[in-house]
């Protein structure tokens, strides 16, 4: 039993596999040109993967340790690196005190 349930599984899985030219549905057009497209893509324009969905992966190994190159836009802010201030009138930042709390502060 467990022999025939293992055959019509292979069975089935294997049928999965059977490919067919891609045609439109009985009665309905291929999809319109695009409007800037010079011509009306194929089926298979349409499921060609452009480049920049799948790029090239580059397997180069770094053969020694190096410094990086002087880059000029990597500049301090310009007011100093200190933080902005806090307009009047808005709250202060939470800290992380855990004193006891009275009512009112």
């Amino acid at each position: 039993m467990k022999r025939l349930l293992v055959i019509a599984a292979v069975l089935l899985l294997a049928s999965c596999g059977r490919q067919v030219d891609l045609k439109p549905a009985a009665g309905q057009p291929l999809p319109v040109k695009p409007l800037m497209a010079k011509s009306t893509p194929t089926p298979d324009d349409l499921l060609t993967i452009p480049t920049y969905a799948k790029p090239d992966r580059v397997d180069e190994l770094m053969k020694r340790s190096e410094p990086r190159k002087q880059d000029p836009f990597d500049l301090p802010p310009p007011t100093g690196g200190g933080a902005p201030s806090l307009p009047p009138g808005e709250a202060q930042p939470a800290t992380n005190d855990t004193a006891p709390v009275t009512p009112g502060d």
